[in-house]
């Protein structure tokens, strides 16, 4: 079974796990607010998915991407005037957390202002992202939805997806990131003053615990001293010189709101004692030494200068939607042949998919603290799979 969509990306981009998925392009600096505007209606782009089974074939599920509050204009709920200036609150707005959601509304999206202002837009076979938009705004990211309230569901266990990507135009430097999350599939609408929910983009978590999300469980984080925190399954990472997927489980079920050392930040020397793998158990062919298999042009196995097809399988200790995660295998179609992931080189994490005594072996290679093991591992990966 499978679930897949065609995205090519044309920016640096994201998919957000079990209980949403996200697509993102990163980065710009923005802003974040709880209650719904009024000014302009929010306009979904529609996004193709599809739902297979070896029995019954394929068949279409209604979805939109929207864009991350993060993005989105931020004012006072009944004006215009911006409740976040030059990166700061406006503290007439924003004396504290409850009184900025109260006080502030994250403004809706035409379909015009996706692609104008965001570089994103509906193409037949899927989405494109631009980095740079016509209006000269550097980056989106935005999340799969059912393509109206609520963040698209999926469920991986037992399954494969599959979606088709190009990253012909993505250079060294730049990241293409589709991944899952385990965000609250309302984005946190009806958590203390958050009024807009999933719609308008809310919710956002990961294993790096970012600082940065401005509202968290309906309250604004005005100092930024909360993190919040969840299992994050990466599925694609990459440009068209090198890729990697990676799963970060994390000590706690999310969205989690943390503080202090529980967020584990990196310059703070925290990094290993906070509540997620950071770091991730990743598997990035040339880095495990298989130079030649995916980068650009016609001596590589995967030609990163063509469209490709990419399924990640996912796979339980006796093959039912009910065991344990066991193995994360990848592998590749273009030009109607399949294509296996790179064999690693390096001693002691031989293979090509992840498992975690590929993950155990790599870290002991590196000489990196075996933090996936210490965090669950696949066992606990899968299990936030299953919620």
């Amino acid at each position: 079974r499978a679930h897949s969509f065609a995205l090519p990306l044309f920016g640096a981009l994201v998919m957000a796990m079990a209980r949403s998925a996200v697509l993102a392009a990163l980065l710009s600096p923005g802003v974040l607010a709880q209650q719904a505007g009024k000014v302009v209606q929010e306009s979904a782009p529609p996004m193709p998915l599809g739902y297979c089974t070896t029995q019954g074939g394929c068949t279409s599920e209604p979805a939109a991407v929207t864009l991350d509050a993060n993005w989105r204009w931020v004012h006072e709920a009944e004006g215009y005037t911006s409740c976040i200036t030059e990166g700061r609150w406006e503290s007439s707005f924003c004396p504290d957390g409850a009184n900025c959601a109260k006080n502030c509304a994250v403004e809706g999206v035409d379909l015009v202002g996706y692609e104008s202002v965001y570089g994103v837009r509906s193409i037949p076979t899927g989405l494109e992202m631009q980095f740079v938009s016509d209006s000269g705004t550097m980056g989106s990211r935005v999340y799969m939805t059912d393509g109206a309230d609520e963040y698209k569901m999926f469920k991986l266990k037992n399954r494969e997806f599959t979606f088709d990507v190009d990253v012909s135009t993505l250079p060294c430097g730049m990241n293409g990131a589709l991944y899952f999350i385990e965000m609250d599939k309302l984005g946190g609408k009806g958590t203390g003053h958050n009024n807009a929910g999933a719609k308008y983009g809310t919710g956002y978590c990961d294993a790096q615990c970012p600082h940065d999300i401005k509202w968290m469980d309906g309250k604004a984080n005005v100092d930024g001293v909360n993190g919040i925190c969840c299992f994050e399954m990466d599925i694609w990472e990459a440009n068209r010189m090198a890729t990697a997927f990676t799963p970060h489980p994390c000590a706690v079920d999310g969205p989690f709101i943390c503080e202090g050392r529980e967020c584990g930040d990196g310059d703070k020397g925290e990094r290993y004692i906070g509540v997620c793998d950071k770091d991730g158990c990743d598997l990035n062919t040339y880095r495990m030494g298989a130079t030649m298999h995916y980068g650009q042009g016609a001596g590589y196995e995967v030609d990163t200068d063509k469209v490709m097809t990419v399924v990640t399988q996912f796979i339980t200790e006796n093959n039912s939607d009910v065991g344990d995660l066991v193995r994360i295998n990848r592998l590749y179609i273009q030009d109607g042949k399949v294509i296996r992931n790179g064999d690693s080189l390096v001693p002691g994490a031989e293979g090509d998919s992840i498992t975690d005594d590929f993950c155990s072996g790599q870290k002991a290679a590196f000489g990196d603290p075996d933090d996936h093991r210490a965090k669950g591992g696949l066992k606990n990966m899968g299990e936030a799979l299953d919620r």
